[in-house]
């Protein structure tokens, strides 16, 4: 057994390591091992603890990243692109891998093509993916996406979506439709871009040139199958007719990549995709439909008693009246239905908002012209009150008189007209009318059915939210890139929705940006050590703590694949 042993030398002391062992019966020295002074030990222990502690640490996002790069790499995205993307000399990597990149960093941190080289070095993806941020010079992307023939964005849209429907099993019965458009910040004099124009700006900036963007998703995951990129001053209604007879050319291979060849597919969508024309083309797409007109256009069934209205059985405080009558020339189903918690919504939001914000300018208007200062005309002061009151239903609740005829002598007086007020809410509030071909399908059914269109609204949420899975910001200019850019955006969005849905089949309820920010708590640490000078750096790579949440997800996407090794120099 070995022992320190201090000998004094000289009035100095020395350290020895002693090992004694018994020998004929008796403890007997077996070796001595000289060691030095104190000093010199402590020395020792320092270089020894130097060697042991790292220089420096580096911290890398990598569970995000690694999943959705793994699930990219299972769809064989960047090659499905490459078929159709003729390859550029001089560019380190094919077309196909550069829009991979671009799709990746879209889910995970958005920012713009010059900023992608940056990202990627604080990211695991150099060593999984073994490309260098060297080769990620924006020049690189942008030759990239001149490279993929515009025309081609549709067929290769249509590859990718056979492919997740072969990979997922998705369930293409029901599909939903909507339109929306993403504000640019193009120049008015370029004329290089014609899809981005002025219109009407659903995020509210008219001051700037719009894209308009159409989706296809499905009623289950909201996982787009088709999109249709067009000029923003277009309205949504006028592109229904393009899309409709897309989406039925595609029907049938997505049906049979999903496993349920021949089966019908019944399309989703809201009243601003209502017109004759637009319903002529769908009769004759063969394409099945559940659509709505606003409550107001139908007199008729608002007319009817509540009494009517019969319980919608696994929908709590829903009442529906199922019947027949005249929409857009044919005779249709229309089911006008009540729902209690949009009733309570409505009347909150009418009184709490609208309602309160044209009362505050009436009380506002009618104190200005009481202090006799006023310059404006009748002709102006009647113009300002209807104005304020041009909301239809402020319009048929609120009675306003003005009396004078010169600017000092103009009064105002308003009033609430309750009678009015409870006619508007018995009449209009908390009801939908629904129409459908489905003349069979019971009332839940059908219900179910328009609901799923807020998978096509959530879809555009998420496109809008510019942390994750976003369509800003967009640095592109031209025609081209723009459209390229647009389908990158959209491929993104497939790719969180298709990993949220792989969370929900396994029972984890996440929203994407849940998801992606669970995902990014798995990082990568590189414990990088000193070599006194004698070489490269050796580092050693391993992944931070986790949860049972974050296990469960590293088992979900394959994440172990992609993990370093416990050693790596």
């Amino acid at each position: 057994m070995g022992s320190l042993y201090k000998k004094v030398i000289s009035g100095k002391p020395y350290w020895y390591l002693r090992e004694m062992a018994w020998v004929d019966g008796k403890p007997k020295m077996v070796s001595e091992r000289y060691l030095g002074t104190g000093a010199e030990i402590e020395a020792l222990l320092d270089a020894r603890e130097a060697a042991v502690l790292p220089e420096r640490t580096r911290h890398l996002d990598f569970g995000a990243v690694a999943a959705v790069w793994g699930l990219l790499g299972d769809l064989g995205v960047a090659g499905l692109i490459d078929e159709y993307a003729p390859a550029v000399p001089g560019l380190p990597l094919s077309p196909g891998t550069y829009l991979r990149l671009a799709v990746l960093n879209r889910v995970v941190d958005p920012c713009s093509k010059s900023g992608i080289a940056d990202w990627w070095k604080a990211t695991a993806g150099d060593r999984f993916a073994k490309i260098s941020a060297s080769a990620l010079d924006s020049r690189r992307f942008w030759d990239a996406m001149h490279a993929v023939p515009t025309a081609a964005l549709s067929e290769i849209e249509h590859a990718i979506a056979v492919k997740v429907c072969e990979r997922f099993g998705l369930d293409t019965s029901s599909v939903a439709l909507d339109m929306t458009n993403f504000a640019t910040f193009i120049a008015t004099g370029n004329d290089k871009a014609p899809i981005a124009q002025r219109g009407k700006a659903k995020q509210k900036r008219t001051d700037l040139r719009l894209v308009g963007l159409g989706l296809v998703v499905t009623r289950d995951g909201g996982i787009p199958l088709l999109s249709h990129t067009y000029p923003g001053d277009r309205p949504d209604v006028t592109q229904f007719p393009a899309m409709i007879k897309t989406l039925a050319a595609r029907h049938a291979d997505l049906a049979a990549a999903a496993g349920h060849p021949g089966t019908d597919m019944t399309v989703v969508f809201d009243a601003g995709q209502n017109s004759e024309a637009n319903f002529a083309d769908l009769a004759a797409t063969g394409l099945h439909y559940i659509g709505s007109v606003p409550a107001s256009d139908c007199p008729d069934l608002l007319a009817l008693p509540a009494k009517a209205r019969r319980r919608v059985p696994g929908y709590p405080g829903l009442t529906a009246i199922d019947t027949r009558r005249s929409v857009y020339g044919l005779t249709r189903r229309a089911i006008l239905t009540h729902s209690e918690e949009l009733h309570t919504a409505q009347v909150t939001g009418f009184e709490g908002t609208t309602l309160a914000k044209a009362v505050r300018k009436l009380d506002d208007l009618a104190a200005t012209l009481a202090r006799g200062r006023t310059r404006r005309t009748r002709d102006k002061v009647e113009e300002a009150i209807r104005a304020i009151t041009k909301d239809s239903w402020v319009r048929r609740v609120v009675v306003w008189e003005l009396t004078g005829d010169k600017p000092a002598e103009l009064r105002l007086t308003w009033h609430v007209d309750q009678d009015a007020r409870a006619q508007l809410e018995d009449e209009l509030f908390g009801k939908h009318v629904l129409i459908t071909d489905h003349d069979h399908w019971p009332v839940p059914d059908v219900v179910a059915g328009y609901r799923s269109q807020s998978e096509a609204e959530f879809s555009f949420r998420q496109l809008k939210d510019r942390h994750v899975v976003s369509f800003s910001p967009m640095y592109h200019w031209s025609e081209h890139n723009i459209r390229v850019h647009t389908f990158t955006c959209v491929l993104a969005l497939q790719i969180a929705h298709l990993m949220r849905l792989q969370a929900e089949r396994a029972g984890l309820h996440l929203s994407v940006r849940e998801l992606l920010s669970q995902l990014a708590g798995i990082g990568e640490t590189v414990l990088i050590y000193p070599t006194g000078g004698r070489g490269r750096p050796k580092a050693r790579r391993m992944l931070t703590e986790t949860t049972e949440l974050q296990d469960k997800l590293t088992q979900i996407f394959g994440l172990d694949h992609y993990a370093p090794k416990r050693v790596r120099s």
